[in-house]
């Protein structure tokens, strides 16, 4: 496909974006690429399927129980 460069710059059309809310625009020498955005960062979902560990002050202290084990 081919389009016009107009002042603007260049329309891309939307079913080349399969439902993306957000677009991250990239510059590489001559590649100009278009990467659709996750439309949730991946961070948001840590905690939301805690584990019972049957440790009551994990929470508290599980730098010690991630790096020394349960002493």
């Amino acid at each position: 496909m081919k389009a016009k460069v107009t002042k603007q710059g260049v329309l891309i059309p939307k079913k080349f974006l399969n439902g993306a809310k957000e677009v991250e625009i990239r510059r590489k020498k001559n590649l100009i690429l278009v990467v659709p955005s996750p439309t949730q960062d991946p961070i948001y979902k840590l905690g939301k399927n805690p584990v019972s560990t049957g440790l009551s002050d994990a929470s508290e202290n599980h730098d010690k129980y991630l790096y020394r084990g349960n002493e």
